[in-house]
């Protein structure tokens, strides 16, 4: 098998999404049951800390990121005509691209405030 197959880079990628995914969520999931914000305010001071923006950042990309193969494997493999399965990936992939601007227009915002 050729180490430059696509099919091995998508596989990668979602392994490697899935492992900061499971990472990530486990973090968040201690960190609300340990100490959870009781305001606004301490909810804006976690997520506007830079160590919690970028890992927040990189946990949407990773879950758009996942998305993506995930579906886009599937859709490939089992939808079989060509102009629907282009139709169906490029709603997919406007969807996803979407999510993410408010995704990190939202983070963004924190930021700021």
């Amino acid at each position: 098998m050729s180490r430059t197959a696509s099919g091995l880079k998508a596989w990668a990628l979602q392994r490697a999404t899935a492992v900061y995914i499971a990472l990530f969520s486990l973090y968040l999931l201690f960190l609300m049951l340990l100490a959870p914000p009781a305001g606004w305010a301490e909810w804006r001071g976690l997520f506007s800390a830079t160590p919690m923006w970028v890992g927040m950042l990189l946990y949407v990309l990773a879950i758009l990121l996942h998305a993506w193969v995930g579906v886009r494997d599937v859709l490939i493999d089992y939808v079989k005509p060509f102009g629907l399965r282009l139709a169906l990936l490029a709603l997919v992939g406007i969807t996803l691209v979407a999510s993410g601007l408010w995704a990190l227009q939202s983070l963004i915002l924190v930021r700021l405030n």
